[in-house]
């Protein structure tokens, strides 16, 4: 490799460990959650009857919609720089979650969290590109 060509690479590496990764890495992340939260909330809705018709869902599949509590409750937020959260402040959201000893687990936040995971780590993969070709 060449000075010329090693200088070009040493200068997109520094490019790359840089503010802008940060900025953009946040982006990305308050992006991906709150497609997560939207994935979560769309799960609950689906199919779901609220109110005097309504049906419990299914032990494994996410909980039906009832009074709208558990999808009002479910919001996104940046916790760090590198660091997003989605959750839930429904009183009985980690129960439907997770289940308990008389009921078993409604996923619903893990489900769209594994379902969105490939488009954000697409969207990082594109702002992280974006990067890389301005430093060129």
């Amino acid at each position: 490799m060449t000075m010329k060509v090693r200088d070009k690479w040493d200068a997109r590496l520094k490019a790359l460990a840089g503010p802008e990764v940060i900025k953009a890495a946040r982006r990305v992340l308050y992006v991906g959650s709150d497609m997560i939260r939207a994935e979560a909330f769309r799960s609950i809705s689906e199919g779901s009857v609220s109110g005097k018709g309504h049906v419990p869902s299914k032990p494994g599949e996410p909980p039906n919609r009832d009074t709208g509590v558990l999808q009002a409750g479910i919001e996104n937020r940046m916790v760090s720089d590198l660091e997003a959260e989605v959750s839930s402040n429904a009183p009985y959201a980690a129960p439907l979650e997770f289940g308990t000893s008389r009921m078993e687990a409604r996923p619903y936040m893990r489900p769209a969290r594994d379902k969105m995971a490939p488009e954000v780590q697409r969207l990082f993969a594109s702002e992280i590109g974006k990067l890389a070709k301005r430093s060129a």
